[in-house]
């Protein structure tokens, strides 16, 4: 299909859009009802720049296709996978709801769609991939059938914490208290251009699939840990009140401090679970140590770090810091010497290859080369965003451009 400036064809129609990975402060971990995907407590997170770290989706329709279809990064993967069902048929079902006075629209809903998404970032690492990915294939959807409003609560039925991603800046996904889950959806808390020194830096430690899957994992938590029920009663809600207020005041030792120990917490709750789930590694542990060292030695917290259900590490922090903690990483956890040139991606930092004798005497480690892969240094992000018709990852056959043999 070759495609025209407004995306349309003479048999079909085709949308390109992006949309971010997330990575909250507020840890969302645990569901109070699995099939709508209603989370246990609310949680907030930060959009990233996409410019580093971003799912990109084509959808496509036409009369010509025999059936649906889906491509990830560059391999066929089955639609019938029913939190893709729930995404699309919500969509479908939304884009039904309107009246369409034009016949060829109406005709369109009855057509078959080909889905072709990609990472340029490890998927199902612990990196919210599937938070981007959610995203990216319900904001692509809904511009296909041109379905305005929030589509958040849609992007929550693919992956919970996929319904921050469709936003940018500071986001909040709000626990909600009616049984059809349809006020449990992402708001903005701040643009993104609210706090504009906002650093972050994502230590990748393993770029492998996690060995228990954050679904699987959050079932068993639900189901035997105490902790969990605790945290979402009697924590979080006053948590995410003083998270608001750190980042709506740019208050960057409160949010550093209420980050550590969200993070802290989750992973606590992991602990927790019968038999207990362990999402960090020896390498993950020596970062938290470093971090809590550095900060000691500066007197404030200039770095506050969190994880998700993975060991990489993403560290939250102002710019001004920046190449201090980069240093610090780069000392710590040096890269081997093929990948030295490429240890550091994302946005320049000028950063030193040593540091002082002060610093490494109040560091308890030695260093450990080749344990972080690489380093993405990024920012607070906007939400999704549409490419023009060249971006296409489908051909004009409604097939994908790439794909792996």
């Amino acid at each position: 299909m070759t495609a025209n400036n407004d995306n349309t064809t003479w048999s079909g129609r085709s949308v390109t859009c992006t949309a971010p990975i997330n990575i909250a402060v507020i840890k969302y971990w645990g569901k109070r009802d699995e099939q709508l995907i209603l989370p246990t407590n609310s949680s907030l997170s930060a959009s990233l720049d996409q410019d580093h770290l971003k799912s990109t989706t084509t959808a496509s329709i036409s009369k010509e296709f025999k059936r649906d279809r889906l491509w990830l990064n560059g391999k066929e993967e089955s639609i019938e996978n029913p939190r893709i069902q729930n995404c699309l048929i919500e969509i479908r079902r939304r884009a039904r709801k309107r009246k369409h006075n034009d016949d060829s629209k109406s005709e369109m809903l009855n057509w078959s769609v080909h889905i072709c998404s990609e990472n340029n970032f490890p998927t199902a690492a612990g990196l919210a991939s599937s938070a981007a990915g959610y995203a990216c294939l319900v904001y692509t959807l809904s511009k296909l059938y041109d379905i305005n409003g929030d589509v958040s609560d849609i992007a929550r039925r693919g992956s919970g914490s996929a319904c921050r991603s469709i936003y940018g800046g500071f986001v909040q996904w709000t626990v909600g208290e009616k049984k059809n889950g349809s006020d449990s959806i992402a708001k903005v808390v701040a643009d993104v251009d609210h706090w504009p020194e906002m650093r972050v830096l994502v230590l990748v430690v393993s770029d492998q699939k996690k060995h228990t899957s954050s679904t699987n994992g959050m079932r068993n938590s639900v189901n035997t840990s105490d902790f969990l029920r605790y945290r979402a009663e009697h924590v979080v809600p006053s948590r995410m009140e003083e998270m608001i207020k750190a980042i709506e005041e740019k208050d960057y030792q409160k949010f550093a401090e209420l980050t550590i120990k969200d993070s802290n917490q989750m992973h606590a709750v992991c602990l927790d679970t019968y038999p207990p789930i362990s999402y960090m590694n020896d390498t993950s542990r020596k970062i938290i140590n470093m971090i809590h060292a550095f900060n000691k030695y500066q007197g404030e917290l200039k770095v506050a770090y969190t994880y998700d259900a993975g060991p990489n590490a993403v560290l939250y922090l102002l710019d001004e810091h920046v190449p201090d903690v980069v240093s610090l990483i780069n000392y710590y956890f040096p890269p081997c010497d093929n990948i030295r040139e490429t240890f550091i991606r994302g946005l320049k930092v000028d950063f030193k290859t040593d540091i002082s004798q002060e610093l490494k005497d109040v560091v308890p480690l030695e260093p450990s080369p080749g344990a972080i892969k690489y380093v993405i240094s990024t920012k607070v992000g906007q939400g999704p965003q549409i490419l023009p018709n060249e971006a296409s990852l489908l051909n004009e056959n409604g097939l994908p451009n790439k794909l792996l043999q």
